[in-house]
């Protein structure tokens, strides 16, 4: 049950809170690229680095919401054993 605990207490709120904060990053990471391509002279070098940019924060996100739902899922499963045994 400690593992169930710290599940509830301390992943899955630790891993919303993970993605609430990436969102916030996000937006400031879309503004810059806009506001970059704007201003720049050399657009393709300033498509190049938004497509980077695009890329990482795709793959931070995935990364989140993978850790995010597994953990969801433990916990179910957890629950669903503990249910099972009574």
């Amino acid at each position: 049950m400690a593992e169930l605990q710290m599940l509830l207490e301390e992943e899955i709120p630790a891993g919303r809170r993970a993605l609430l904060d990436s969102f916030s990053n996000l937006e400031r990471v879309a503004e810059y690229c806009e506001s970059n391509y704007v201003q720049s002279t050399d657009k393709h070098q300033a498509l190049e680095e938004t497509k980077s940019y695009t890329t990482q924060s795709l793959a931070s996100v995935a990364y989140l919401i993978n850790t995010l739902a597994n953990n969801v899922l433990q916990m179910l499963d957890i629950q669903a054993s503990s249910a099972s045994q009574q």
